[in-house]
């Protein structure tokens, strides 16, 4: 059994800033000195890059259909105690707390998630447009599941003591843990439908989650909020780890190369593609591989002996002129490919491997042109692989999600799409391109969901290691 004291924060839907309110608590229990560990519901990135630098760790998904109900437990406990153990969690909901799944009567929602780690929800409100219409959204919040323990409230943008004072007569059963005034000054801007990813803006980043902090242990009862973490009961269960499911019988253990290092794994990331779960890399380096990052924007190569490369996902369309400047690793990017070296590339991966995004030259080690539309593509898919590549089998099925504002056009000769899925009316829909070790997708897929990946992406590499000649 393991107390982790822990609590959600959530609210009855997006933009009652919840996002800002968990990322200042994470930062104003931290500058106490407790280790926090900080948590998303849902398949966000963005949200737990300010997690992770609000909190001095790694910010991680919480998200059911992308890694199973039964895992979310485990995950939990592995981010609490990754890399030492922490005094509390802090796990951010999303969208409003009964939201998830369309379709799925509340699978993977806040409160879907709330019930599987047993915590105490604690609800933003955002009270600008209202007084004691307040006390009537909270009742009903902590009635409408009584599986769901909403124990307490942090009023939002409240602009009067005389505001203030209206809202907290209208709530009546739970406590109100804190009221944070209209602040305008702080400002983290967005992008799509989340905020941009702290890699991008990491000076103006760092001043805004200060500030948060700042804001929140002013206006929050961080004494209350510990205590009421502290009531959540032990979980029973095992920390999850990276080499948990690795060795399948298909692909067996992975045996490190000249029995010092296993083969290298090129990882791009920095600003242009913060997009990946850290579990995903935390697989490869259990299954056995040298896990290397690059970053496309800081001028690096691919590192010598590279032999398998991962390109995740993030916003390439914005440092397009940065990421064709670096001439040499799209060439190496492009050898590498066409070499036969094992290649994953999800979204903004995707995009790279491409001819052109938005007419400026990429790599060129996949058939198609890419530009950036006005209609955002996103939601879960329940996708069926449509044959062989690095980290799949024809007829297997992984649940991903998607999230872009791009598309894509592939030679009219070139297509060899990886995945089939139905769209929300029923409609069949193709997606992506394999060929031989490629594997070049929009879609998503955390690893803890479908370990096998990692297992066979290695043992690719070793091949491939084994292929080149010394």
């Amino acid at each position: 059994m393991t107390h982790l004291p822990r609590f959600v924060v959530a609210a009855p839907g997006s933009g009652h800033g919840k996002t800002m309110i968990a990322t200042g608590l994470m930062a104003a229990l931290r500058a106490r000195g407790l280790q926090v560990s900080p948590h998303k519901v849902g398949p966000d990135y963005i949200d737990p890059s300010y997690h992770g630098l609000a909190a001095g760790r790694v910010g991680r998904n919480l998200d059911p259909m992308l890694q199973g109900e039964e895992r979310i437990v485990p995950l939990l406990l592995h981010g609490a105690v990754t890399p030492t153990p922490a005094d509390v969690a802090v796990i951010e909901g999303v969208m409003g707390l009964f939201d998830g799944q369309l379709g799925g009567a509340g699978f993977s929602s806040t409160a879907h998630v709330a019930r599987l780690v047993d915590a105490p929800v604690v609800l933003v409100v955002d009270c600008a447009a209202a007084s004691r219409s307040v006390g009537a959204v909270v009742h009903g919040f902590t009635t409408y599941d009584p599986d769901v323990r909403v124990a307490g409230v942090i009023l939002n943008n409240v602009a009067s003591p005389r505001h203030e004072a209206e809202v907290r007569a209208s709530i009546v059963g739970i406590p109100v843990l804190g009221v944070v005034p209209r602040l305008p000054e702080i400002v983290v801007p967005s992008r799509h439908l989340g905020l941009i990813p702290v890699a991008e803006r990491a000076p103006e980043a760092v001043t805004a989650v200060d500030a948060l902090a700042d804001l929140i242990g002013e206006h929050v009862d961080l004494d209350a909020l510990l205590a009421l973490a502290a009531t959540a009961p032990a979980l029973d269960a095992t920390p999850w780890s990276p080499k948990c499911g690795l060795w399948s019988a298909e692909v067996g253990a992975v045996v490190t190369r000249g029995g010092t290092c296993g083969p290298t794994v090129a990882v791009f990331g920095g600003p242009a593609f913060s997009f990946t779960y850290a579990e995903n890399v935390e697989q490869l380096a259990a299954a056995g591989a040298e896990v290397l990052i690059v970053d496309p924007l800081a001028g690096d190569r691919l590192p010598t002996g590279t032999s398998a490369l991962v390109i995740g996902g993030g916003f390439p369309e914005m440092h397009l002129d940065a990421l064709a400047a670096n001439a040499a690793l799209l060439d190496d990017v492009r050898t590498f490919v066409e070499a036969g070296g094992p290649t994953v590339a999800e979204c903004a991966g995707l995009l790279y491997l491409g001819r052109a995004l938005d007419g400026v030259t990429m790599a060129g080690a996949v058939p198609m042109t890419a530009e950036m539309t006005r209609r955002l593509t996103l939601g879960y898919r329940r996708a069926t692989a449509l044959v062989d590549g690095p980290i799949v089998r024809e007829g297997e099925q992984v649940t991903g999600h998607e999230f872009h504002k791009t598309a894509v056009t592939y030679d009219a000769d070139a297509a060899r799409p990886a995945w089939q899925w139905e769209l929300h009316d029923g409609t069949p829909a193709t997606e992506g391109w394999v060929r031989g070790s490629v594997h070049a997708s929009y879609l998503h897929v955390h690893g803890a969901g479908h370990p096998e990946h990692a297992a066979r992406l290695v043992q690719a590499a070793q091949e491939y290691a084994a292929s080149v000649p010394a």
